[in-house]
């Protein structure tokens, strides 16, 4: 959840979508994202929408507290069943993201899902996730979530090194994410991801296999491993620009990311999309491949993104200013726009040629059908899914999968 928000026109106040956005709803997924927007400490690299409780104090007063964030969660759910009126679709898929979900008490985690079930219904078979952090879960507190309905945990582990963790600020210790893939095990939680990060300042090749090798024996059955992107404002980006830790390359990233594939491919995960493997299609993240496909999903909480139809809207980022609008009977929709066709042509280039399917040839105008072409030739799309109307991409591609999408959207 970035913390900057777009530009767009205003949001109705009473968060009212164009007609057209339900059309052929019926045949689109929907699931529910729901921001918790506090942290015990601010990670040196993170730019989410995240808030600590002495950056909160006196910012907001009692609207901003977590005390009472799961009955404002549930209203703005509420909201979402106003405006989507009669559509008949059950939530496919639940993302309690953050910020750091588990910093809540799960019984009010699990009064965010009730929400959503009472309103909406939830499909047989849904995907319902929360995020954790590794220190902030027990197995009684797994336990829990597993008896409010969560069937999928993700756990930030970043990294199996203590001196790639003290760099990115994390204050869980090396042992404890692999720790709670066997207490979610034994909670019953059947989906159990691990998330990494690759290019720490100061990490090496061998720091980084021994955390792909400490994730694979955990026994999760997802893992995500994304590359360190430094964003302005952070405390990371002040030390490096500090000369205080060095900058990692994107030849390092590139070498990184080919020991995770070797190394998550011979331990039996396969990747989906580029930053993501799992060991089975039952183990793949439902609930990012509704990004990644374009389906609906409304985003709850402060600073939260939705998309239903071709319309995307994102809330207010302080959580007090959410708590308000809601308490106020007011959408806490800061902004949104309507794509047009053109738009939503390019973002499914963008988004689908990161999967292992790919998107088809036919969604590519004249001059990105060249440069699929030359992508071909210079073996960055795979030939037997080309011949058959589709652009994948190969592992090489893979690793220079942002500029083969900017060729083919330019």
């Amino acid at each position: 959840m970035p913390s900057a928000l777009p530009d767009g026109e205003p949001m109705p106040s009473a968060g009212t979508l164009p007609r057209h956005a339900l059309d052929g709803a019926a045949e689109r997924p929907l699931g529910f994202y729901l921001h918790v927007p506090y942290c015990a400490t601010r990670c040196g690299y993170c730019d989410f929408n995240t808030y600590t409780a002495s950056e909160l104090r006196g910012s907001g007063g009692a609207l901003a507290s977590r005390d009472n964030y799961a009955e404002t969660v549930a209203e703005e759910i509420r909201l979402a069943r106003k405006v989507l009126g009669d559509d008949p679709r059950p939530v496919e898929t639940v993302f309690v993201g953050g910020g750091t979900p588990t910093l809540l008490a799960a019984a009010d985690l699990g009064r965010m899902l009730a929400a959503v079930r009472e309103e909406f219904g939830l499909a047989d078979g849904a995907e319902i996730t929360t995020e954790a952090n590794p220190e902030s879960v027990d197995p009684r507190y797994l336990e829990e979530l597993r008896a409010a309905g969560f069937n999928r945990v993700s756990f930030g582990m970043q990294s199996a090194r203590q001196h790639v963790l003290q760099v990115l600020d994390r204050t869980h210790t090396p042992g404890r994410p692999e720790a709670c893939v066997a207490e979610a095990r034994a909670a019953g939680f059947d989906h159990v991801n691990l998330d990494l990060i690759y290019g720490t300042p100061g990490e090496s090749d061998d720091d980084w296999r021994a955390s792909l090798d400490a994730a694979v024996q955990a026994g999760p059955d997802h893992v995500s491993a994304y590359a360190l992107i430094v964003e302005e404002g952070t405390q990371l980006a002040r030390r490096i620009r500090r000369g205080e830790v060095p900058m990692t390359d994107d030849d390092v990233h590139a070498d990184r990311y080919l020991i995770a594939e070797e190394t998550l491919s011979r331990a039996g995960f396969d990747w989906y999309e580029v930053s993501n493997w799992a060991t089975s299609a039952a183990g793949r993240c439902r609930h990012n491949e509704l990004y990644w496909t374009g389906a609906d999903w409304w985003g709850a909480g402060p600073g939260a993104h939705s998309h239903v139809g071709g319309v995307r809207w994102w809330n207010v980022k302080h959580p007090g200013a959410y708590a308000q609008a809601l308490a106020e009977g007011r959408s806490p929709g800061a902004g949104r726009e309507i794509l047009a066709d053109e738009d939503r042509r390019v973002e499914r280039i963008l988004l689908e040629l990161r999967l292992r399917d790919g998107c088809p040839l036919g969604l590519l105008a004249p001059a990105g059908t060249r440069a699929a072409a030359r992508a071909l030739a210079d073996g960055l799309l795979q030939p037997e899914p080309y011949e058959a109307g589709r652009a994948v991409l190969t592992l090489r591609g893979r690793l220079l999968a942002d500029a083969v999408v900017r060729d083919l959207v330019d």
